[in-house]
């Protein structure tokens, strides 16, 4: 295998990327204090709440307005309908904060020869924002958007969907996300993963399995 075709010795031939905290920053905590603050919970409370029906929220079957007053039905309050529209607009941005250095590592890994799949759970109007927003999306040589597909991670579903899409093998593909419990459904189906935290510890658990293109740090 020659040193700059980006593959290892597990001979990959496509890396499948997650969206949120991957190719995009993890929300600022002013950002997450805000959306807290709509809900008169703690930071420490949110995710919780936050979790709660976010699957089918993801999945297409509950809209805006239901999912958030759902979070704030479990929080004890209500909210109006000029507060739901500042809460999805700040949904919008807190997700919008683009890891560049992710994104044009993908490029590289384009360019190396290997296929680049996205894969994730987004609910259907950040995925219009995204698809709005962000031209290099049509870059990746298959996307898969929950919202779109009516499948969530970690449903073994929608990873097949995606292997399918891109042409790819289990065994010749890595996953990354920033979500133990999807990686550990990757894995399961035979698909390598690994689970992001930050640019550097990706760069080095690449370089342990021989990766040869790794994310500039």
């Amino acid at each position: 295998m020659s040193a700059d075709s980006g593959r290892s010795s597990l001979d990959l031939n496509a890396i499948i990327f997650d969206y949120g905290e991957v190719l995009s920053h993890r929300p600022t905590a002013k950002e997450t204090e805000q959306l807290a603050g709509f809900f008169g919970v703690s930071v420490d409370r949110l995710p919780a709440l936050w979790d709660r029906n976010r699957g089918p929220y993801d999945r297409g079957d509950l809209t805006p307005e239901v999912y958030w007053s759902m979070l704030a039905k479990d929080a004890g309050m209500q909210i109006s309908q000029q507060t739901l529209g500042e809460i999805c607009a700040l949904d919008l941005a807190m997700w919008s904060n683009i890891n560049l250095s992710m994104v044009e590592w993908a490029r590289q890994l384009a360019s190396s020869g290997m296929k680049i799949g996205l894969l994730s759970n987004m609910h259907p109007a950040m995925v219009a924002h995204c698809r709005r927003q962000f031209a290099w999306i049509n870059e990746f040589d298959f996307v898969t958007f929950s919202g779109e597909v009516r499948l969530v991670k970690p449903d073994p579903a929608i990873y097949e969907h995606t292997l399918r899409g891109l042409g790819a093998k289990a065994s010749e593909t890595l996953f990354l996300d920033d979500r133990e419990v999807n990686v550990e459904a990757a894995r399961k189906l035979g698909i390598h993963a690994l689970r992001f935290y930050s640019m550097e510890q990706m760069r080095e658990e690449l370089q342990a399995i021989g990766f040869k293109i790794v994310p500039e740090v």
